[in-house]
């Protein structure tokens, strides 16, 4: 393969990421008040708390790495699950249009190499989170499995009074 054909097949691949995160519904969802959201990660993931704009950052692509070899594995939930309303609002601050809109050009700047990986059930996700290093997703307090590990939030763990993700 030439240096051109390798060039299309990038340009194709970059086009077919952007393409698979506008599909899905474009409406935001409002998502009804009820237990708290909790961030979880693998258990050999080497933090156990974070503020909301450590986060923020996380989910942003801007923090890639939990120390010097363990990447950061986005998992977010699909489109109109009440998790991923949640860290809509409170962490992206930004729409379902905005969102897939922010991860096509941080991709197509080649500043993240793909957007969060899109996970369809809570089994998944949790299946996930235990077997991936590094992977960080949001599960609903009441539903966390045990053998992941919860990050307090600003201090606080899901079910406190100031906890900031609802």
């Amino acid at each position: 393969m030439n240096a051109t054909n390798k060039k299309c097949v990038a340009v194709l691949g970059v086009l077919i990421g952007a393409f698979t995160l506008l599909q899905g519904p474009m409406a935001w969802a409002q998502g009804a008040r009820g237990t708290d959201i909790a961030v979880v990660v693998n258990p050999d993931t080497p933090v156990t708390d974070l503020s909301l704009a450590e986060v923020r950052r996380v989910l942003l692509g801007e923090r890639q790495y939990w120390g010097t070899k363990l990447p950061v594995v986005l998992l977010i939930r699909a489109p109109v699950a009440r998790e991923r309303d949640v860290v809509l609002k409170v962490i992206y601050q930004m729409s379902e249009a905005q969102y897939k809109q922010y991860w096509i050009a941080k991709i197509f700047r080649a500043e993240a190499a793909a957007a969060p990986k899109i996970v369809y059930s809570n089994d998944m996700q949790y299946e996930l989170v235990g077997a991936i290093p590094g992977a960080i997703a949001f599960v609903d307090a009441k539903n966390v499995r045990p053998g992941l590990k919860v990050l307090r939030v600003d201090g606080h763990l899901p079910g406190d009074k100031d906890y900031p993700l609802r």
